[in-house]
């Protein structure tokens, strides 16, 4: 998937290259004549993007997230009426910042431009008919949130002219990167990773892979684990919401971690090389532990820090495997 809007700096520049640079794939298109668009819904008055298009450019969910209710109905596009005379173009999307105290934000943006004859050049231009043996790039290209508004605050979106693979011209490419498009609004819409979380290289959210493996599957009893002196591990400790707690992958949003102290690695490792017997439970944990090896080479391990208590180890090769935990392991992936 391809994302046209990445930063303020580079607006639709990164996002269109990444059509030209992506592999190719032999489809073949049926042919097909494109049939010509009926005039678009115009309609009264502009307000903004936060008003007018509150889900622009959501293309992105966030793991964990619940769904979304369903988007407010937006007008028809289609091609530009002859009776509009378009003065202004406005862009509604998101993009990914470094938030302010660390971390990293999710943002809504409302940009505009006024210097658009070359848009509306490209826009007027018809679809390319599919027919024939034509090479397609396997990526999905997905338009921008479009609009165009005359000089008594109207406004209507556009339908953009596709090439016979189905993606937009490279001629409305080249006019989207062209006008010199001006930041008008940012809304904060979430957070994507915590301070906390990049400082403690953890990811804001996982899935508790305990619950999702034992629903799935049944896991293999553990083997040995590792050695004592194994490499250095990370320790990052989720909680779950309650209305995810027995979804089919729960998500939980990230509490502590870091670094495992060396002393503190030890005994965890030892707790996880019981051979004690795993019980017969299925109580979702509201906490749960990821550990993971600093050097990416060995298996992460996932520990309930409550409910069950078991935990379980996911190797590179070969199933799953799981084990039982106990207050002594608990208490080892405590805070940091």
């Amino acid at each position: 998937m391809v994302s046209w809007m990445r930063s303020s700096r580079t607006v639709l520049a990164v996002a269109l290259l990444g059509m030209a640079l992506s592999g190719c794939g032999g489809t073949e298109n049926g042919p097909g004549e494109a049939a010509e668009p009926a005039p678009a819904q115009i309609v009264d008055k502009w307000t903004s993007c936060a008003k007018d298009a509150p889900r622009a450019g959501e293309t992105i969910t966030l793991p964990g997230t619940q769904t979304s209710p369903p988007a407010s109905k937006q007008p028809t596009t289609g091609r530009i009426d002859p009776t509009f005379t378009p003065v202004a173009a406005v862009i509604c999307g998101r993009e990914t910042r470094p938030g302010r105290r660390g971390g990293q934000q999710h943002l809504a943006t409302e940009r505009r431009a006024e210097e658009i004859a070359p848009l509306l050049a490209a826009l007027r231009l018809p679809s390319e008919p599919t027919g024939g043996k034509v090479a397609c790039t396997l990526d999905m290209v997905v338009p921008p949130w479009l609009a165009l508004l005359d000089d008594r605050g109207r406004w209507l979106r556009p339908q953009i002219p596709t090439d016979a693979c189905g993606k937009p011209r490279r001629e409305v490419i080249a006019a989207l990167a062209g006008p010199q498009w001006s930041t008008v609004d940012t809304r904060t819409i979430g957070q994507v990773e915590s301070a906390a979380a990049e400082a403690a290289g953890c990811a804001q959210q996982w899935t508790d892979m305990v619950w999702v493996e034992t629903r799935s599957r049944r896991p293999g009893p553990a083997g040995p684990v590792a050695r004592p002196a194994a490499g250095p591990l990370r320790l990052c400790v989720y909680q779950v919401p309650e209305s995810l707690q027995e979804g089919e992958k729960p998500a939980g949003d990230f509490v502590y971690g870091g670094p495992l102290p060396t002393e503190r690695q030890a005994g965890v490792l030892r707790a996880l090389n019981n051979r004690r017997a795993v019980v017969d439970c299925a109580t979702p944990a509201t906490r749960f532990a990821v550990l993971r090896p600093l050097d990416g080479e060995r298996p992460d391990w996932y520990v309930e820090l409550d409910g069950c208590r078991r935990f379980l180890v996911t190797p590179p090769i070969g199933a799953a495997q799981l084990g039982q935990g106990d207050d002594t392991l608990v208490n080892l992936l405590g805070p940091i």
